[in-house]
């Protein structure tokens, strides 16, 4: 199977789509309104209405059946936009379990992230302020719980709808083995990282605009090779990041999962899904991180004001990053999937 990073056909078209549906429709001015909690259910209906919440299920459950390659194609304009709706979530969790009613996205669905505590409190799960039906693991047992959006959360610097969630009040249902999380949290890591890579471009757009623009001692400060060589870091890591999502994206549709792909490390070959999500997650963690970075930095002080956009870019790649834990986590968990379990 041939690995082609060009997008195709239908994937440009996706691409054209919702990058003017985010422009017209989560201007930033969206983003900014939704604070603190992160949320706008106008932009939520009109996603509903282009039935996009229900991309990841199947037809046979009522879904429209997108590949993981076309959803990271719309996760990433979703990142350019930082449009404040849970539509990484809502897919890992709705493909999870589709027989919970939320396809059409009526009823918002989440995943958490980390299993439940010994009193079956799940801990800061990503869009839980919102969401009315939470997966995720609870001792041996992927489990599903329908119990209600707490409508609140703890304050964070990412604007994000975070809360804990119970595993065990509500209507509770058992989805089969903790295991069967595992290739789902692959699936997230992946999303986001579109995400990631999103937030990493508008990043350097927003930079390279206002350092053309930004003059001192009668000239462009980007005219000066100091911040031209930094910004020309930038396309390196963002497509370094891009290119990986897609080819994680390609291997878990080619069904290159559970151990039908190769991880040869010696020769450079890895088609495995999971280390590629995995890869996928960290490098567009380090692309939003160091970019959003550098492109406040070169704003000066005005890149801290709330009156510019990147102070909005900055925080979220740094939520959005340790939302699942800290990186060094995720790059033991790299480690183990590369060499095998230390």
């Amino acid at each position: 199977m041939a690995l082609d990073f060009a997008l195709s056909g239908d994937e440009e078209t996706i691409a054209e789509v919702f990058t003017n549906f985010f422009a017209n429709e989560s201007p930033i001015d969206v983003v900014r309104t939704s604070e603190p909690l992160g949320f706008s259910p106008s932009l939520w209906s009109k996603l509903q209405a282009m039935e996009v919440p229900g991309m990841a299920v199947g037809p046979e459950a009522g879904g429209g059946g997108a590949s993981l390659s076309e959803m990271v194609v719309v996760a990433e304009r979703l990142g350019e936009a930082l449009a404040p709706v849970p539509l990484v979530s809502h897919w890992v969790a709705s493909a999870l379990w589709p027989d919970a009613g939320v396809v059409s996205g009526d009823d918002i669905a989440a995943i958490a992230l980390k299993p439940a505590d010994g009193d079956g409190l799940w801990h800061l799960v990503p869009d839980g302020a919102i969401a009315d039906v939470v997966v995720g693991v609870d001792g041996d047992d992927l489990v599903g719980v329908r119990n209600g959006p707490p409508g609140s959360g703890p304050a964070n610097h990412g604007g994000m709808p975070l809360a804990d969630r119970s595993s065990r009040v509500g209507s509770r249902s058992v989805l089969g083995p903790a295991s069967d999380f595992t290739e789902a949290l692959d699936r997230w890591r992946t999303l986001t990282a579109a995400v990631l890579v999103g937030i990493a471009g508008r990043a350097q757009s927003l930079g390279v605009a206002y350092i053309l623009e930004r003059r001192q001692f009668g000239r462009p400060i980007g005219s000066y090779q100091a911040i031209q060589h930094r910004m020309a870091d930038f396309p390196a890591l963002i497509d370094g990041a891009r290119f990986l999502t897609h080819k994680a994206a390609w291997a878990f549709d080619n069904g290159l999962v559970d151990g039908n792909g190769t991880v040869d490390v010696g020769e450079g070959v890895v088609t495995s899904f999971a280390p590629l999500a995995s890869m996928a997650y960290l490098q567009a963690g380090e692309a939003a991180v160091q970019c959003t970075d550098s492109s406040l930095h070169y704003h000066g002080g005005y890149g801290f004001s709330l009156e510019y956009d990147i102070q909005l870019y900055y925080r979220r790649a740094r939520a959005w990053v340790v939302v699942a834990g800290d990186p060094a986590r995720e790059r033991l968990h790299l480690a183990d999937l590369l060499w095998g379990a230390s």
